[in-house]
């Protein structure tokens, strides 16, 4: 796997150093999205890494949301959080561990990959959970084993953390999935006129949040080679409801497929998840928390007075860090 440095901030004292690499994945070539097979990676080192030779850390996996991309999380751009911030500042604090923090940047031509495998946006389920984790194991001085390997993510991210540990079993041992997305698949359909109308690539980037969301569903769950330009099954055609179509979008679904990975998720040290009481999203993190508890599957839950963004900041200042300072092991 090759990597090519793209920026690398050095630390100054008592801050981590933030580095942007690319990181080849053999199973993102070929995609029909015409998306790079080598993605941006940004790579958080904790202060004391460049003086403390002999030390391994434990990596925490963190996965941006739909739209979102890893610069914007971690410092390079303005958003509602800086990663590399609320790190340094928890650290200074003593209120977490040092750890390694890794972020892929999942924004490609549909705008999100779901971190799912895909014949259109390529196998990110399988390059999160095997060879982006490969490399850093490679090229960084972790303690490479599960139990110091950790997966959180917001929104989409908090739907990939949730897949990736339900399907991907050994890999990690404790996951936070924040206000996580596409639990359960849409009752009724909704923007599917305004999806249907696009037409070419360049279109999608002018669409609207939900018929974006809409395509990029498609290009994770429904892919068609025999369909181009977009190479996409949406679950309506000309008006029609397409059943088939809106089957394979439920069996992508975290509450639809949980009963199969009952026994992956029971092997997890830890599982946290939180969304805010005003996020629309809450509805379905309440109930795939009452459907873990009913399968005795050990996690916690909370709603916290916010919306979708406005306290994740917050959240992993506060909970996020100290969750995995307790769980991985150091």
């Amino acid at each position: 796997m090759a990597a090519v440095c793209a920026a690398g901030l050095l630390a100054a004292e008592g801050k981590g150093e933030v580095t942007r690499i690319r990181v080849h994945g053999v199973g993102l070539e070929g995609n029909l999205a015409g998306d790079t097979a080598d993605p941006e990676v940004t790579v958080y080192l904790p202060p004391s890494y460049a003086k403390s030779p002999g030390q391994r850390y434990p990596v925490l996996y963190l996965l941006h949301g739909f739209t979102d991309r890893d610069e914007q999380w971690m410092g390079m751009r303005k958003h509602f959080i800086n990663v590399p911030e609320v790190v340094d500042r928890v650290l200074a604090a003593g209120g977490a561990k040092e750890m390694i923090i890794v972020m892929p940047n999942a924004f490609g031509r549909f705008q999100g990959s779901m971190y799912s495998s895909s014949l259109v946006n390529g196998d990110w389920e399988g390059f999160v959970a095997e060879e982006l984790v490969r490399y850093i194991d490679g090229h960084y001085r972790t303690l490479a084993r599960a139990e110091s390997r950790g997966l959180a993510g917001h929104s989409m991210g908090g739907y990939g953390t949730i897949r990736i540990a339900m399907k991907r079993p050994g890999v990690f041992s404790s996951i936070y999935a924040m206000s996580p997305c596409c639990l359960i698949p849409p009752a009724a359909v909704q923007n599917a006129a305004k999806a249907e109308a696009v037409k070419t690539p360049e279109e999608i980037a002018k669409a609207d949040f939900g018929t974006k969301a809409m395509l990029a569903s498609a290009a994770a769950w429904s892919p068609n080679p025999q369909n181009p330009p977009l190479f996409i099954d949406l679950p309506v055609k000309n008006g029609e409801p397409q059943p088939g179509v809106m089957a394979r979008w439920i069996a992508n679904a975290p509450i639809a497929m949980l009963d199969q990975y009952v026994g992956n998720l029971k092997k997890l040290k830890g599982i946290a998840i939180d969304v805010g009481d005003k996020d629309r999203l809450s509805g379905s993190a309440k109930e795939l928390d009452q459907l873990l508890t009913s399968r005795g599957v050990g996690h916690s839950f909370a709603v916290y007075e916010g919306d979708h963004v406005n306290h994740i900041s917050d959240r992993v200042e506060g909970q996020v860090l100290g969750f995995f300072s307790k769980n991985l092991v150091f």
